[in-house]
């Protein structure tokens, strides 16, 4: 079988393809033999950075794949034929996250998915909904779990609350389907008009360009008479994260998600505490939570938005597109 692998810090086109031993799966475990994998913005980092984050060499790169069981270790209930896809932390069942559990993340601290053949833990994968392919299922472990995450927690947004979605990437477009799915109203942001344009499909009630509107969370209070939303789904990280404060209401939630501006910056903590907002930090979301999904998801027929696939021995070029950050919806490289 072949893999991608992680070989050097030296970016996605030091990827290399090599060939490996088909593995065998021992007690507990269950071999996959994977159709698709979908790509996140964490995995494009994870391979540019690597020598920064002295990764261990060869890293297979990827949490996000979908695909048949070929082979089962000893104990497992699931069988060869079976559709899984892959959970993005091995190790996260239920309840809350902990250190053991980060340290179970694909792609990363454990080895990824970008192969034609991986070994997981039977809990490390789930059932796939039987109305979507592979390469649909494949855009849910990262993206599709940290929008439900963001969005179910610590209380689930209400029909009729108003929630602000920041950009047009994985984890908005699927927030915006899920909203639409919960009965709540939107406002999203994107610097690009043709973006929004596409988002329009999804049923967003307002739009915000913040090229044009750079003070877009003074735009935000108008469209909410002063009062501010409900629910932010914060990806943007410091270059965003005080204009998300301002644009949410007093008791309201923020769900904090993604670094896109950077990973450095300063931020007022006098706003958070005078307006009693509550921040949540969201690392993608438990096993658990994967199933609530992917029961909503099946109830309501959603179907991903996936803009591009590529071929797997073309993986490279997945990762060059999710640099120049031109898609709508997910990249998924098909194997």
């Amino acid at each position: 079988m072949q893999a991608w692998e992680i070989v050097s810090g030296d970016g996605v086109d030091a990827l290399k393809l090599v060939d490996r031993e088909t593995p065998t799966p021992g007690p507990g475990q269950v071999r996959v033999r994977m159709n698709a994998n979908s790509i996140n913005y964490r995995d494009l980092i994870t391979i540019e950075g690597a020598g920064a984050r002295k990764l261990p060499f060869p890293t297979v790169p990827n949490s996000d794949g979908a695909g048949v069981i070929t082979a089962v270790g000893e104990g497992v209930k699931l069988k060869e034929g079976d559709r899984v896809t892959s959970c993005f932390f091995s190790n996260w069942v239920a309840g809350e996250i902990s250190a053991p559990v980060m340290a179970s993340a694909l792609g990363g601290a454990r080895q990824g998915v970008l192969a034609e053949e991986v070994i997981l833990p039977e809990d490390g994968v789930i059932p796939t909904p039987s109305d979507l392919t592979d390469e649909e299922a494949a855009t849910l472990p990262c993206a599709a779990l940290t929008a439900w995450h963001a969005l179910t927690l610590p209380r689930p947004v209400k029909a009729g609350e108003t929630v602000l979605l920041l950009g047009t990437g994985g984890v908005s477009v699927f927030a915006q389907q899920f909203c639409k799915m919960m009965g709540a109203r939107t406002i999203v942001t994107s610097s690009s008009n043709d973006k929004l344009e596409k988002m329009k499909a999804l049923g967003p009630s307002e739009f915000i360009n913040y090229r044009t509107n750079p003070e877009w969370d003074a735009v935000v209070l108008e469209l909410t008479a002063g009062s501010g939303v409900d629910r932010v789904v914060e990806v943007g990280g410091p270059g965003t994260f005080d204009r998300s404060v301002n644009a949410v209401r007093v008791g309201g939630t923020i769900g904090l998600i993604g670094v896109l501006t950077g990973v450095s910056g300063a931020t007022n903590p006098t706003p958070i505490m005078a307006k009693s907002i509550t921040v949540k930090g969201i690392y993608v979301g438990s096993r658990a939570m994967f199933a609530d999904m992917n029961r909503a998801i099946e109830a309501h027929n959603l179907k991903p938005v996936i803009d591009q696939t590529f071929d797997f021995k073309d993986a490279r070029s997945a990762y060059h597109a999710m640099r120049g950050a031109r898609h709508f919806g997910k990249l998924v490289i098909k194997m």
